[in-house]
């Protein structure tokens, strides 16, 4: 059981760091109690940069989810993301062996050997190993068995998403975290957790491509059948818009930033039959500008325009994107922009929505928005990782090296993949 029943998300972006803190009650009830965030000026791109800056960016978020849950957050759940993330499938096959009823019998033993077998290859010293998600089993050559435990079969096969990040990164991360006076349970990709608090199971079902447009990187996390197959990153993100609109119009970076988040928009039926214009001050002492709203959307538009472009490229290498039912879902900050939906609708040729986190219970309105979809997803993917096996120590030293807690079956096979090969 998690400690004083509490769970702590933290998503520290390269814009913003925000904090989720959830109880959960004797009968397991959960609900999110707290929100906080703060301004993050230490990370660009997902990577820390300055780690003083980015720790009391984490003090400050957590301080103010603490104040609104009126509880003292002691150890907390961390999303990984950024360009450095990369995922690889990867095949196992063994004999099955059975249990001592029946040797043809798919046994808990063969589910963990097969999915050994499949993580078992050497990684450069500089990656890490942050989730191993199961794709698909095959049993004697028999294709798309979800849970094969307890059918008879000779041959097993199964396929893994494996997903690695750079290990000096994860670790610069955790250090940042601990010397904000936390301890870290464990690191999950940023991603997966936004999939986990925004997409329904019949979508992931169905097929969809989560894109969570941050402040430095836009980042992908594709679903079929149920099971997440593709991970990417592109370097790009809202930080770019707002850099155009400053170079474009020769405003300082933070002016352009409120233009952008104020006024902005990419997708034309949206501005008035008036031109509307925005007012910016002036650099240098010179006069406030008049900018039209018309003049920041062509600004504004192609950047995100080739944004989308760039993550079709990326999902139609591996799958088209009209085999995905699910359409595309859009959180992060990103998602907010006026018309972001409609123009990614018009880029994919697919449906397109914006990605609120579902309804847990609790504060609803303080984290209804697709900028929580990652601190919401940690806190119910932590919820779910402590629940199913409690941890008897953190999963991450104060010293800020990094050694993963089995906390969850495939845990234990990377824990496995470790010790055998590195």
């Amino acid at each position: 059981m998690a400690k004083n029943n509490i769970i702590v998300g933290l998503d520290i972006g390269t814009t913003m760091v925000r904090a989720i803190i959830a109880e959960r009650d004797l009968s397991g009830n959960f609900s999110i109690t707290g929100v906080g965030h703060s301004p993050s000026t230490g990370l660009r791109k997902g990577v820390v940069v300055n780690i003083e800056a980015t720790l009391r960016s984490i003090a400050s978020a957590v301080e103010a989810a603490e104040d609104m849950s009126r509880q003292i957050a002691r150890d907390c759940w961390i999303g990984i993301g950024g360009n450095h993330v990369e995922g690889v499938i990867s095949r196992g096959v063994v004999a099955v062996k059975g249990n001592n009823r029946d040797r043809n019998e798919i046994s808990e033993d063969d589910l963990e050997h097969v999915r050994y077998i499949a993580c078992s290859f050497k990684l450069p010293m500089d990656r890490t190993t942050i989730e191993v998600i199961p794709q698909t089993y095959i049993v004697d050559g028999q294709p798309g068995i979800r849970d094969p435990l307890h059918m008879i079969g000779m041959r097993l096969e199964s396929e893994v998403l494996i997903i690695t990040c750079s290990q000096s990164s994860e670790q610069n991360l955790v250090k940042c975290v601990n010397r904000a006076g936390f301890t870290v349970n464990g690191a999950i990709l940023q991603t997966l957790a936004a999939g986990r608090a925004v997409l329904t199971e019949e979508e992931k079902e169905m097929g969809v491509a989560l894109l969570d447009l941050g402040g430095g990187t836009s980042n992908i996390l594709a679903y079929n059948q149920g099971a997440a197959f593709f991970t990417s990153s592109v370097p790009a993100g809202g930080n770019q818009v707002t850099n155009d609109i400053s170079i474009v119009k020769n405003i300082a970076f933070d002016a352009a930033e409120k233009v952008k988040v104020d006024s902005g928009c990419c997708w034309e039926p949206f501005l008035d039959d008036r031109d509307d214009s925005v007012i910016v001050p002036g650099m240098g002492g010179r006069p406030p500008l008049l900018i039209p709203r018309s003049q920041v959307l062509g600004i504004i538009k192609p950047r995100m325009t080739e944004i989308f472009q760039i993550v079709k490229s990326r999902i139609g290498e591996v799958c088209p994107l009209r085999t995905l039912g699910g359409g595309v879902v859009l959180t992060g900050g990103g998602a907010n922009l006026a018309g972001a939906a409609e123009l990614a609708s018009e880029v994919f040729n697919a449906p397109v929505r914006i990605g609120n986190p579902l309804p847990v219970g609790g504060l609803v309105d303080e984290y209804r928005n697709p900028v929580y979809a990652t601190a919401v997803g940690l806190t119910l993917e932590g919820n779910e990782r402590e629940t199913a096996i409690a941890p008897s120590t953190s999963a991450f030293s104060s010293g800020g090296g990094a050694a993963w807690n089995p906390l969850s079956v495939f845990g234990k096979v990377i824990h496995w993949v470790k010790r055998e090969f590195f």
